[in-house]
């Protein structure tokens, strides 16, 4: 029963609101308490441990109860066999995806309550329950256990969890407006761990656009099989297409392969999907659209992706936007402070060693590589290295709203 449990981690402004609540005490005096328990235990105990010995000697409960029906204000990083209810903001894409352990599918949705917004990420056969979703309907999930990403708290279902689709007797008030922000960052700073990241710079190389096909029913991957196309869900399909495009952006600091799926890749191009398919049947047609690219200043927000087969970090679009105006990004960017740069250590560190269960970030999916580069010349001073264009694993579905998509990164859930 208690296999894997982890600490129920609460994060400290709201253990202080919960004192206040509690027993009217104000910041200064509970800061008094929790400055003289750190002096009293000789630093050996985190503000965050200190907060929380002084809440229960003041009898403050921090915790109503780790499992079962809850707010979403009230989940918590560590708790499991969590319940919740509330309406759907938007669903993404569901995607393949391959390691060394095996593979899987892995997608998610928002979801939002009169109290806040989760995303909530769905593996196994819960992912395939995300093409039954929609924005706007009430949806109950079961059994779903909580991890902090990146100090975003994430709800996630496996095969032993549930999601109920317009759950009978359910109803939601107003959920309160969502945001995501996306730090500025130039190229040269940016690390493999990056998520919400925004990226300004000049496009120096675009390369032509990659088909696969898709199956023309849920839309995830069709494999040829037997002189067909074979989609494991729906077997023998007559697929459709989806596609990804790859540039190079140069921000001065650095540049970067940037990847767009289709709705992204569309918006890059501004192609609609139907105008982005005549490139499949006559790709010498997409010449003009790569020379009408370069040079241009596009912004990009999205998460930085690891490419294990090459070691080089690589950028997955959430978002495209060409309408840019490099005096006021230039300004934007002088008024950023200048980063510190941190002393050398004197030890090499050692390797990080790997979780059972990987936790997910923003999602990178493995994706092999083709041996084709294509070598588009460039219209700057900056040579980019090449890249090959790559043969997704990963499984583009129809996004059902026009909202930019945070990715997430695989996990092999036991």
């Amino acid at each position: 029963k208690n296999r894997g449990a982890k600490i129920i981690q609460i994060p400290y402004d709201q253990i202080i609101e919960k004192i206040k609540d509690s027993t009217k005490l104000s910041d200064t005096e509970i800061n008094s308490k929790i400055d003289e328990k750190l002096k009293q235990l000789s630093g050996l105990i985190s503000k965050e441990g200190a907060a929380h010995i002084i809440a229960n000697q003041l009898g403050v409960k921090l915790i109503e109860k780790t499992s079962g029906r809850l707010q979403i204000k009230n989940i918590l990083s560590g708790m499991r066999d969590v319940e919740t209810v509330g309406k759907i903001q938007a669903v993404y894409e569901v995607r393949e995806f391959t390691t060394t352990n095996g593979s899987g599918k892995v997608g998610s949705f928002m979801l939002g309550d009169e109290t806040g917004v989760i995303r909530i990420v769905c593996w196994g056969s819960r992912a395939e329950d995300i093409t039954k979703l929609q924005p706007k309907m009430i949806a109950k999930i079961q059994n779903g256990y909580v991890k902090n990403n990146n100090g975003r708290l994430e709800v996630h279902l496996n095969d032993k969890s549930t999601i109920i689709p317009n759950p009978e007797g359910e109803s939601i008030g107003t959920v309160p407006e969502q945001t995501t922000t996306y730090e500025r960052k130039p190229i040269g700073q940016l690390s493999k761990e990056d998520m919400n990241v925004e990226l300004v710079g000049t496009i120096v190389q675009v390369y032509d656009p990659h088909f696969f096909e898709i199956c023309p029913t849920c839309n995830k991957r069709a494999k040829p099989e037997n002189d067909q196309f074979v989609c494991q869900q729906h077997g023998s399909v007559t697929p459709t297409y989806s596609y990804v495009l790859n540039a190079f952006l140069d921000d001065g600091s650095g540049n970067l392969r940037i990847t767009c799926f289709r709705n992204q890749a569309t918006n890059f191009v501004g192609k609609t999907h139907e105008e982005f398919l005549t490139y499949k049947e006559n790709p010498a047609t997409f010449e003009a659209i790569k020379t009408e690219l370069l040079g241009n200043i596009v912004k990009f927000q999205g998460r930085v992706k690891h490419n294990e087969q090459f070691d080089r970090m690589e950028f997955i679009a959430e978002m495209v936007d060409k309408n840019v105006n490099p005096e006021e990004e230039l300004k934007r960017l002088q008024e950023q402070p200048a980063p510190v740069a941190e002393p050398a250590p004197t030890e090499t560190p050692a390797a990080p060693t790997p979780e059972a269960t990987p936790t997910p970030q923003a999602t990178p999916t493995p994706q092999p590589e083709a041996p084709a580069p294509e070598p588009t010349p460039v219209a700057t001073p900056v040579t980019p290295p090449t890249p090959t264009v790559e043969t997704p694993t990963e499984t583009p579905q129809a996004e059902p709203q026009e909202q930019p998509e945070q990715e997430i990164v695989e996990e092999k859930v036991s």
